[in-house]
């Protein structure tokens, strides 16, 4: 029971998870050797139930049990369990009994400083709300009158009514600016900040080419520019100077033709506001933005808070790392973010109305972690179309696929796929060999799971990692002691 209760806890802290009962280990048994059922001992999951309201703190939610129906090992029919948990945008521990992450086919107690990190990263805790040692005057600048014009209700001086409404915090007997209130106000955040290790400015890199070229002379077009200032000046200065940049057009250095950038407005405005508002701002990095001829990187520090990932991020809504930001910023009389939660689905559907590839999210996790949005600047062919819904009906795609679905021969689907896989659309698996190489849509995948307990692949969901990789993270597998035993849970089994 205690090995159960430690897998559905680092699920949940990590990226959710599907825990198998009455399943016997792969390495013990196969086929339906491995079914031994529920009836054997009902109250071990009945245990396991009450467990998960009582002794996970806080408690999961969103837990799903499914009951499905099998004939067992000894030919009689009965039910195995699967209990699928969500990855969590909470922080969970059990009682007495620690924190804990997912391994590929263990779980391990997290220590506390992975602990504080975790909830960091989660959008738990967040860096905008910690008191900072700047003095008031230094923030009632042109921006904070602004501001408060518009909240016309707040009276008395600055200190007083940044306390009132959550950007001041009592230390010691005296107010101090939390981190949120010097970021939306001050001239100069990053310089005030510095004292934390915070950086606070957007950089901006305009290259020549499609690529970042290594060497004693950089292939940028001209020196980066940064944007400093207050979180609704930097949102607006730095929108208006790359669309300044990409309203120049650009000459490619080996045809010299001269390409102009379709990038609909409100989407370089949306990605903009997004990285300002939403980044992670105990890091300490700017935010990067990168022009190429033939799309543009935004790349902000933190990695997406809550549950949203790169697969879903389309359609789970928003999570606010830093709410204080987000929702002092829209009480600006011309708001750059009215914080309705849409502001992605609007950059989807601009695209796909400008006839352009959809945005791609993705997550950098190594050493600094990091979201990066890739817009691309290139028609979207409509025989992705074809090839996004036949992928969606039948899965990985092989190059003999694209050569029937669009009636082309080898050479020309293979150059139609390498195309694509440097644009990100689909990605490559060439796990198999490179005979047997194929493309996936970039996203991530639920696993579904066979009648004897493997990993298949479904047709209605997308994968951006390998089968392997997924099954490793995502099951693990509780086997039931037969009569005769202590009556519990014996043990967990990773695969």
């Amino acid at each position: 029971m205690g090995k159960a209760l430690e897998t559905l806890c680092a699920f949940a802290n990590t990226r959710g998870g599907t825990l198998a009962l009455g399943l016997e280990d792969r390495a013990k048994a196969q086929g339906m050797e491995r079914l031994h059922g529920l009836a054997e001992n009902p109250e071990a999951v009945d245990e396991l139930r009450r467990k998960t309201l009582t002794h996970l703190l806080p408690a999961v939610e969103g837990l799903r049990w499914l009951r499905v129906a099998c004939r067992l090992r000894n030919g009689t029919d009965d039910h195995i369990l699967l209990l699928i948990v969500p990855q969590s945008p909470k922080v969970h521990s059990i009682l007495d009994d620690g924190t804990w992450t997912r391994l590929d086919a263990s779980n391990r107690e997290m220590t506390a400083s992975e602990i504080t990190e975790l909830s960091y990263q989660r959008g738990v805790i967040s860096a905008e709300s910690e008191p900072v040692a700047v003095p008031f005057d230094l923030l009632e600048t042109d921006t904070w009158r602004r501001f408060a014009a518009s909240r016309g209700f707040l009276s008395g001086d600055i200190a007083d009514r940044l306390y009132r409404i959550g950007l001041a915090k009592r230390i010691g007997g005296e107010l101090q600016p939390v981190r949120a209130a010097v970021l939306l106000f001050a001239d100069e955040p990053g310089g005030l900040l510095a004292a934390q290790q915070t950086r606070a400015e957007v950089r901006i890199f305009h290259y020549r080419g499609h690529r970042i070229e290594p060497g004693a002379i950089p292939n940028l077009l001209k020196p980066p520019k940064t944007i400093s200032g207050s979180v609704p000046l930097q949102i607006a200065h730095a929108s208006a100077y790359v669309l300044d940049e990409l309203a120049t057009g650009l000459t490619l250095a080996a045809s010299g033709f001269k390409m102009v950038h379709r990038y609909p407005e409100r989407v370089i405005k949306e990605a903009m506001t997004n990285a300002v508002i939403h980044r992670d701002y105990r890091l300490n990095r700017d935010i990067q933005i990168r022009i190429f001829d033939n799309r543009i990187e935004i790349e902000s520090p933190g990695l997406f808070p809550g549950t949203i990932t790169p697969a879903n991020i389309g359609k789970a809504g928003s999570f606010a790392r830093n709410p204080l930001i987000a929702r002092n910023l829209r009480e600006f009389p011309e708001p750059p973010n009215v914080d309705a939660g849409e502001g992605v689905r609007m950059m989807f559907a601009e695209m796909r109305a400008a006839d352009l590839f959809r945005p791609f999210f993705n997550e950098r996790r190594e050493a600094q972690p990091s979201v990066i949005v890739i817009l691309h600047n290139e028609e979207r062919p409509p025989v992705w179309e074809q090839v996004r819904d036949w992928i969606d009906r039948n899965g990985p795609l092989a190059n003999s696929d694209l050569c029937r679905i669009t009636e082309v021969d080898t050479l020309k689907a293979s150059k139609m796929l390498k195309r694509w896989v440097e644009q990100g659309v689909p990605l490559k698996d060439d796990s198999g060999g490179k005979r047997n190489t194929v493309y996936l849509k970039p996203t991530l995948a639920q696993p579904a799971l066979d009648w004897d307990g493997s990993l298949s692949s479904d047709p209605e969901n997308e994968s951006g990692q390998s089968q392997q990789t997924l099954t490793k993270q995502r099951i693990a597998y509780i086997f039931i002691i037969r009569p005769g035993g202590s009556g519990r849970l014996a043990g967990l089994l990773g695969i």
